[in-house]
């Protein structure tokens, strides 16, 4: 184990959680132009999920890209340039993504807004290869899974904000701006978007961030001595899977909501929810996972364990506060969302449950996760809406737990085994899809088993993970001596 990192270095982890920001508010922006393309363009469902497939697709073409630049190298990219110069191209490449908004708002074309969003995604592939095992390494091991749940945190705020601020951007205060106008208006809040990456690629280039991090040291001894590539090592081989499986039933879950409220609910009860009184439950979703990795974030910033129980509490009610705020500006009604409060309780035990260990806290997060959707599956009205929603909840930390573990003792195979874990994000494209599919044959409430199985496969590595890390010297039980 290392202990030369026993602080968190907030100079440096403070500037890289920007870039964790952009990514939220421009995935979650997405959402607001799949229907202006849609009748813009004049396009059918299916061409209009083109937005999102353009968008993810690219973190697997990127992962690719950086593999196969390592080959030719016969070195690793990241491991040549340095991590902040790595940043900074990626932040330069979302940059010529934005750019080609202009033209083609200016000339109509659809396949343009295409690429600029699938070169944007390019250059988010290797942020996310450097900046994900870059916030683990800024301070002990076994906080990082701790740093990285902060930073998803801040990208929960991204995915709260964009969608307003771009909305606004487009239609401004009308809702009933005109097609045409809409797409004009596109152009302009993407240019302000590529010039706040480029200052942010020369504010990191400038920053205190380290260039050769330890990222996570990998402990020489006879059980990873020979290893020289990251798929040598078990706990990333199955630490992509567990991504691919996570990311698929985090997006599915959500993406499939929709269709159950709006058919089975009314269908089976007295309630009626049309499209518009659906929009805030999936907002609630996705609140969820900011509760949730607002509290797993907790102790990044203290050991004093009673100080921790006290910010547990007042951490998930902090974010599920920002929620009912955005949804009141809004003007939705929050009298539903009250008793959400309740569900929150369940996530502060589970979290303290944990003790901050990711394979713990994987562990007890899946199982709940499995729960959720079992009770989603097997009742109906409310109960069931807020069994779906929860799950939210239960998917918050799972990426930092997951990424924390699968790279854990890569040595200097970090940032090639962040790789490979980046490229398995096309799971929520792929799950939601079989979930989907899957319907057809057994109805929506029936299809949410794909979930169930996907958490079954993240208990089984949250288990199996622990001894296979055991045996290359890793525990995260073991404190590191020092302090915060």
């Amino acid at each position: 184990m290392n202990s030369k990192n026993v602080q968190t270095k907030w100079g440096q982890f403070i500037p890289l959680v920007t870039v964790f920001f952009f990514w939220g508010f421009v995935a979650a922006s997405n959402d607001i132009l799949i229907p202006v393309f849609k009748k813009a363009f004049d396009l059918t469902q299916g061409q209009s999920q083109l937005v999102s497939l353009a968008f993810y697709i690219a973190y697997t073409v990127g992962s690719l890209i950086y593999m196969g630049i390592s080959l030719l190298m016969k070195e690793d990219l990241v491991n040549k340039i340095g991590y902040k110069n790595g940043l900074a191209l990626g932040l330069g490449i979302s940059a010529l993504g934005t750019l080609l908004f202009y033209p083609a708002a200016n000339t109509g074309s659809f396949p343009l807004m295409l690429s600029g969003l699938f070169i944007v995604a390019l250059g988010f592939s290797l942020q996310q290869t450097v900046a994900n095992p870059l916030a683990i390494a800024l301070g002990p091991i076994t906080t990082g899974s701790q740093r990285l749940t902060l930073a998803g945190g801040i990208n929960n705020f991204g995915t709260t904000i964009g969608p307003l601020v771009v909305s606004f951007a487009i239609f401004g205060s009308s809702a009933g701006a005109n097609t045409e106008m809409s797409i004009e208006s596109v152009k302009i809040p993407y240019l302000v978007l590529g010039l706040a990456f480029l200052l942010v690629a020369i504010l990191l280039k400038f920053s205190s961030l380290p260039d050769k991090p330890e990222a996570v040291v990998e402990v020489k001894n006879e059980v990873n001595a020979s290893r020289s590539s990251a798929l040598k090592y078990p706990q990333l081989i199955m630490g992509m899977i567990a991504i691919f499986v996570y990311v698929g039933v985090e997006v599915s879950t959500a993406s499939n909501l929709p269709a159950y409220m709006e058919n089975i609910i009314n269908l089976k009860t007295n309630l009626k929810f049309t499209v518009q009184d659906i929009a805030p439950y999936i907002s609630l979703y996705w609140a969820s996972l900011m509760i949730g990795r607002w509290t797993g974030a907790v102790g990044a910033f203290t050991d004093d364990m009673n100080l921790q129980k006290v910010f547990k509490f007042l951490a998930p009610y902090l974010a599920f506060g920002v929620f009912l705020l955005v949804n009141a500006i809004a003007k939705h009604d929050l009298t539903p969302f009250y008793v959400y409060g309740l569900i929150i309780f369940v996530l502060i035990a589970a979290d303290i449950l944990s003790k901050g260990n990711p394979a713990r806290m994987l562990l007890i997060f899946s199982v709940l996760g499995i729960v959720a959707l079992g009770i989603g599956m097997t009742t109906s009205g409310m109960t069931s809406v807020y069994a779906f929603t929860s799950v939210g909840l239960f998917c918050s930390t799972l990426w930092p737990c997951i990424f924390t573990l699968a790279i854990s003792g890569l040595g200097k195979n970090t940032s090639q085994g962040s790789s490979f874990l980046i490229m398995m994000i096309m799971g929520g494209g792929i799950v939601s899809w079989l979930q989907g599919y899957i319907s057809e044959s057994i109805g929506i409430q029936g299809s949410y088993i794909v979930g169930v199985l996907c958490f079954v496969y993240l208990a089984f590595y949250a288990w199996k993970v622990s001894g296979i890390l055991k045996n290359q010297g890793i525990d995260f039980d073991k404190p590191v001596s020092g302090g915060h």
